[in-house]
C-alpha cells in the first residue's frame, strides 16, 4: 500500500510539474494537455535521464534521476513564465475536467493495483524476461545497462519502457518485484487518463464547431460546460481497456452447451462450433452444463481466434492479443509499456491536425508548414516510441504526417503535392527521431528480416468478426449515420484508392514472391517441399483458399471503401476527418498482414499480426467511441432505440470476457495467501532456501554468476536467479536471446554451462570459470535435477559463501 501511495504521488506531482510545459506545446487541445502530462513527463524525464547516463553525463543512480527531474522542471518554469496569466486562468476555467481526469487516473490506477496485488506471480509467459530487464537496468553501474541473460553484453531489445519502470522504482525505492506489478497498473491508468483526452478534444471541437455554426461567426473558443460534456469522453477508455473481442462472449454459450446437440449416448455435435474451428470451443462442453467457463486458462484462447494453416492443414498459431487480455494476463511486454505513448502520439496528431505548431521551416529541398518546436516535440515522441516498441511507431508516424497533409488540404485542397508532404515531414522526422536516439540504436541488433508474402495465411472473415466484432459494429453504424446525414462523399476516389491499396498488396505479395524464388530459392523450396506443390500449383492453391477466406477481404473493404470516401470529400476543419483517417489507418494495420509479413525467427506471420492489430484496436476503438457518442447525441426516434439496443448488446457481449476474466484470475479475489504487490513474498513462501540465496546474492559485491540452463529453457524457471539479484548469468533463457541478437554470440555458453556442473576436472571448471569471469556458482534444486552435479570439486576449491538447505552458492576468489 505504502509503495502505492509513492508511486501515485510521484505521477501526479510528475504531472503537474509536466503540465505547464504541456500547456506551452498543445495549444491547439481544448484540454492543453492536461490528460497526457503524466506520459508526456514521464516520456521527458526517462529521455532525458537515460540519454544523459548513456553519454556518461549523469549516473544509474538517485543523482541522474534528480538531474533529468531538474532538466524537465526547468523547461516547464519557463513555459509558465512564459504563459502564467493564461495557465492560471485555464486552471480555474477547468476544474471539472481536472477533476474528472484525476479521479480516472486514481480509479483506474488503483483499481489495477489491487487486481494485480490479488495475483502477484512473475512466473510463466515472458514475465520472468521482462522482470530481468527491470532489475538488470537497475543494477546496471553504467548505460547501456547489461543484460543478465548473456554476460558481457548489453540489453538488445527495446528497453525504454524498462527504463521508466526502473527509474520509478529507484526514485521510491521500491523493489523491482514490486516495480513490476505497479509498472502495469500505471500504464493501464495512463493509457485510461490519455484516451478520455483524446475523446474529450474531439468533441469539444466538434461541440464548439457546431456552436460557432450555430452563431454563423469564427469562434472556436466556446465551451460546453455541462456535465454529459466530461462523462462522454469515458467511452474511450472504456473501449480502449475494457471491451474486448467476442470469444469470451462464445466462451459462455460454448459452456451452457448452445449450438450442440446432445445424444442419449453422451456424445454431442454442432455445425456451428466445427465451423468457427477455434480450440477449445470445438470439443463438447464438459458436463454438467455451466454458464461460467472453468478449464485452466479458459481466457488464454481469446488472443488466439485467428487460426492460421498452411496448404497441408498444419496449424501455425497468430497471436490477436488486445489491451484488456494484456492486463489479464498481467505481461509487462512494450507493447503494453508503449501503449500510453501511442495515444499520447495521437494526441501529437490531434494537436498537428487542430493548427497547432503552425510556423515555417526551410529545408534544403522544400519548406515545412510547422514550427520548429512542433518538429522536435515529434521528433522526440516518435524516437520515444521506437525506443518504447519499435512496431508502434508505423501507425504513429502515420497519423502524425497523414495528419500534416490533412492540414496541407485546408490550406491548398486535395493534390499529389500532398504526397510531397507526407514525404517533406516524414523524412527529416525519422532521421531526426533516429539521431535524438542514437545510443539505443548503435547497441540494438535485431534478427527480424525484410517484407515477406503471404500467400497461405489470409484472415478467415468469421474469425475477423470473432476478433473485431465489438469495434465493427459501432464503426459501421458510425458509417452508415454519415451517409444517412447526407455527408458529402467522393465515392470514385474511395473506390479506386482502396482498389489501389489492395492490387499494391498483391502485386508486393507477387513481386516478393518471384524475387524470393530468384534469389532465395534455399528459402522458398522448402515451402513448396513441405507443401508438395510446385511454384504454380502453390499459387493457385492458395488463391483458391483466398477466395474461400473471402469474407475478411470484403468486410474490410466495406469498411475501408466509405472512410475513405467520406475522408476525400469531409470538411477538414471538422474531426471526424481525424476520426475517419484513424480508422483507415487502422483497417490498413488488419488488412496488411493477409498480404505481407515482417520476417523473424518465427518465419511465418504471428508477430506481424500480434503488433499490427493490437496497434489497430487503439486507434479503432478510439474512433468507435467518437462514433458512439455523436450517434447517442444526434440520433432521434426509432433510429436512436434501434441504436442503443446494438450498443447495449455490444457493451453485453465485449464487457462479458473482463467481467469473467478477472474473477477466474483472481480466484475471485481470493488470494491464498493474502494481498501483495511483491512477487518476491511468493519466492520467499515456496522456496525460502532460494529465496535467502538471492537475498545474500543481493547483498554481496556485483559479480557474473552461473546457473543452470538448458535447451528450451524459454518461459520456465531457468535464468531465476540473475532475474530476481539483478547479477548477470552467463547464459539466460537461449530462445530469447537468439530472438534478440545473433545466435552466434551465445557460443558454446549452454554446453560450458553444463561441463562446469557435471566435470570433475577442476581443470577445466576453473578454466570455464575464466572464460566467463564467473564469481559466483549457484547450486540449487534446479541444478541438481537439470545436471549430474560434481560438487565435490567446488567444495575442495571454493569458498561456500552462502549456504542454507539445499542452495549453495560458491564464490571464487
Amino acid at each position: 500500500m505504502t509503495a502505492f501511495i509513492y508511486w501515485y504521488l510521484l505521477i501526479i506531482l510528475l504531472g503537474w510539474l509536466t503540465f505547464p510545459l504541456a500547456y506551452y506545446l498543445f495549444p491547439a487541445l481544448a484540454d492543453r494537455g492536461y490528460t497526457l502530462s503524466r506520459a508526456f513527463g514521464l516520456l521527458i524525464w526517462g529521455y532525458v535521464f537515460w540519454l544523459f547516463a548513456s553519454l556518461g553525463i549523469a549516473q544509474n543512480d538517485l543523482g541522474g534521476l534528480l538531474l533529468g527531474l531538474v532538466i524537465l522542471g526547468g523547461l516547464s518554469v519557463w513555459a509558465f513564465v512564459k504563459c502564467k496569466s493564461e495557465i492560471i486562468y485555464w486552471t480555474r476555467s477547468n476544474r471539472r475536467l481536472i477533476l474528472i481526469t484525476e479521479g480516472l487516473f486514481f480509479a483506474t490506477f488503483g483499481l489495477m493495483a489491487f487486481f494485480r496485488a490479488a495475483n502477484p506471480e512473475i512466473v510463466g509467459t515472458e514475465k520472468p524476461m521482462e522482470l530481468m530487464f527491470i532489475n538488470g537496468i537497475m543494477n546496471s553501474p553504467v548505460f547501456p545497462p547489461r543484460d543478465l541473460w548473456l554476460s558481457g553484453y548489453s540489453i538488445s531489445y527495446y528497453y525504454f519502457g524498462y527504463v521508466m519502470a526502473s527509474m520509478l522504482a529507484m526514485f521510491t525505492g521500491t523493489p523491482a518485484t514490486m516495480a513490476f506489478n505497479l509498472m502495469i497498473s500505471l500504464i493501464f491508468g495512463l493509457s485510461a487518463a490519455g484516451a478520455y483526452g483524446i475523446l474529450y478534444n474531439l468533441l469539444s471541437m466538434r461541440q464548439n464547431r457546431r456552436l460557432a455554426t450555430e452563431r454563423n461567426v469564427e469562434d472556436h473558443s466556446s465551451n460546453d460546460t455541462s456535465l454529459s460534456s466530461f462523462l462522454f469522453p469515458l467511452f474511450a477508455p472504456l473501449f480502449l481497456l475494457l471491451v474486448s473481442n467476442i470469444e469470451g462472449f462464445l466462451d459462455v454459450l460454448h459452456r451452457k452447451g448452445f449450438f450442440w446437440q446432445f445424444k442419449a449416448d453422451g456424445t454431442a455435435t454442432s455445425r456451428f462450433w466445427t465451423w468457427l474451428d477455434i480450440p477449445e470451443l470445438r470439443d463438447v462442453p464438459a458436463q454438467p452444463i455451466r454458464w461460467i467457463p472453468e478449464r485452466f486458462w479458459w481466457w488464454w484462447r481469446a488472443s488466439r481466434v485467428v487460426q492460421d494453416y498452411d496448404l497441408n492443414g498444419t496449424f501455425r498459431e497468430a497471436i490477436d492479443e488486445f489491451p484488456f487480455f494484456s492486463f489479464l494476463l498481467g505481461d509487462l511486454h512494450p507493447h503494453v509499456l508503449a501503449m500510453p505513448f501511442t495515444i499520447l502520439a495521437v494526441g501529437v496528431a490531434l494537436n498537428l491536425f487542430l493548427g497547432g505548431w503552425r510556423g515555417n521551416i526551410d529545408l534544403y529541398f522544400g519548406q515545412l508548414r510547422i514550427n520548429k518546436t512542433g518538429f522536435f516535440t515529434i521528433a522526440l515522441v516518435l524516437g520515444g516510441l521506437a525506443f518504447l516498441n519499435t512496431w508502434d511507431t508505423l501507425i504513429a508516424a502515420a497519423l502524425i504526417v497523414f495528419s500534416y497533409a490533412l492540414v496541407r488540404v485546408r490550406e491548398a485542397d486535395w493534390g499529389w503535392e500532398r504526397i510531397e508532404d507526407i514525404l517533406l515531414l516524414g523524412i527529416p522526422l525519422v532521421v531526426t527521431a533516429f539521431v535524438m536516439y542514437l545510443p539505443f540504436y548503435i547497441g540494438f541488433d535485431s534478427q527480424a528480416g525484410g517484407l515477406t508474402p503471404n500467400f497461405m495465411y489470409p484472415t478467415r472473415g468469421v474469425q475477423l468478426w470473432i476478433m473485431w466484432g465489438t469495434l465493427f459494429i459501432p464503426l459501421f453504424a458510425y458509417l452508415l449515420y454519415l451517409w444517412r446525414t447526407k455527408t458529402p462523399t467522393h465515392w470514385r476516389a474511395g473506390i479506386f484508392t482502396t482498389l489501389g491499396i489492395l492490387i499494391a498488396l498483391i502485386v508486393v505479395m507477387f513481386l516478393l514472391g518471384f524475387l524470393a524464388l530468384r534469389l532465395r530459392p534455399e528459402l522458398v523450396m522448402p515451402i513448396l517441399e513441405a507443401q508438395g506443390l510446385n511454384a504454380n500449383a502453390f499459387i493457385a492453391d492458395s488463391m483458391a483458399r483466398r477466395l474461400s477466406y473471402i469474407g475478411s477481404l470484403l468486410t474490410l473493404l466495406a469498411l475501408l471503401v466509405p472512410t475513405l470516401a467520406f475522408l476525400f470529400k469531409s470538411d477538414v476543419h471538422s474531426p471526424s476527418s481525424f476520426v475517419l483517417l484513424m480508422i483507415a489507418l487502422g483497417a490498413l494495420l488488419i488488412l496488411g498482414p493477409d498480404f505481407l509479413y515482417l520476417r523473424d525467427n518465427f518465419g511465418y506471420r504471428i508477430n506481424t499480426v500480434f503488433k499490427f492489430y493490437y496497434q489497430a484496436w487503439i486507434v479503432l476503438s478510439l474512433a468507435s467511441a467518437y462514433g458512439i457518442v455523436v450517434l447517442l447525441q444526434n440520433l432521434r426516434g426509432a433510429a436512436k432505440v434501434a441504436f442503443s439496443v446494438i450498443f447495449a448488446l455490444v457493451l453485453v457481449v465485449g464487457l462479458t470476457y473482463p467481467a469473467i476474466g478477472i474473477f477466474s484470475k483472481t480466484n475471485n479475489f481470493k488470494p491464498p495467501f493474502g494481498y501483495t504487490l511483491d512477487d518476491f513474498d511468493r519466492i520467499q513462501r515456496e522456496n525460502p532456501d532460494e529465496a535467502a540465496a538471492i537475498l545474500w546474492l543481493r547483498s554481496a559485491p556485483d559479480g557474473i554468476l552461473a546457473e543452470a540452463q538448458i535447451i528450451g529453457g524459454s518461459y520456465t524457471s531457468y535464468g531465476r536467479i540473475s532475474v530476481y539479484t539483478g547479477l548477470p548469468a552467463v547464459l539466460g533463457w537461449p530462445g530469447h536471446e537468439g530472438q534478440w541478437r545473433d545466435n552466434a554470440l551465445q557460443g558454446s555458453r549452454l554446453q560450458d554451462i553444463e561441463t562446469l556442473y557435471t566435470t570433475s576436472d577442476w581443470a577445466t571448471a576453473q578454466e570455464i570459470i575464466d572464460r566467463y569471469n564467473i564469481r559466483y556458482i549457484v547450486v540449487g534444486n534446479l541444478e541438481r535435477t537439470t545436471y549430474q552435479v560434481n560438487e565435490d570439486k567446488f567444495n575442495r576449491f571454493l569458498k561456500p559463501a552462502f549456504q542454507q538447505g539445499n542452495v549453495t552458492v560458491y564464490e571464487v576468489p
